[in-house]
């Protein structure tokens, strides 16, 4: 192996496990060391390759909303049957729950911490995406409401489970498992609350 692809090596390591420990285990106060020792390697390795804490959580905090901004696109721009964009969305959200459980608390702190976060939604897709919403309402598919509650539904639905998990495996008395299981089951209990037919 050369010298460079060792480097690219720990790099990806690195970056994994920070991912691992904010994402998936919802350690977002991790310290560089935290991160050193889960990873194996020295601490001195983070600096050196990121320069500090702060700029490898950008970079894993910017990988993180790109697979955001991909989950918005897929119901943005595709030329489905508006049922099947929904359903589709709603099973990229849920497989991205079960990947990564606390990815969207992760991205509230931090717009609530004031960094940076730049908006998914492109303002023409949402009018276009509300005119087919409305479209749907006048056909009688789905209850008639602004198509911003049917938005607001959907993704209160999809995201708050996941967003208090520590919460509801605490009070539900179920494991990770158990709630891994139940999520997965979502979609089409979450597609028949949301359409009539």
């Amino acid at each position: 192996m050369s010298k460079q692809e060792k480097k690219d090596q720990t790099q990806e390591l690195i970056k994994e496990t920070a991912k691992n420990l904010f994402f998936v285990k919802g350690k977002f106060n991790a310290t560089t060391q935290e991160i050193a020792d889960e990873a194996g390697v020295n601490r001195t390795l983070i600096n050196y390759y990121f320069r500090s804490r702060d700029n490898l959580i950008q970079i894993i905090f910017d990988e993180a909303h790109r697979v955001e901004k991909e989950k918005s696109e897929i119901i943005m721009n595709s030329d489905l049957p508006f049922k099947v964009k929904i359903a589709e969305f709603i099973e990229g959200s849920l497989s991205t729950s079960l990947q990564y459980p606390y990815l969207e608390t992760y991205i509230v702190s931090q717009i609530n911490k004031g960094i940076c976060h730049t908006r998914d939604v492109e303002e023409d897709n949402l009018k276009k995406l509300y005119k087919d919403i409305e479209k749907e309402m006048e056909l009688g598919n789905i209850e008639k409401m602004a198509p911003i509650q049917f938005l607001l539904n959907m993704i209160s639905l999809l995201v708050f489970p996941s967003a208090v998990r520590p919460l509801l495996l605490e009070n539900l008395m179920i494991t990770d498992t158990e709630f891994d299981q139940i999520i997965s089951e979502r979609k089409d209990i979450i597609l028949n609350m949301l359409f009539k037919n």
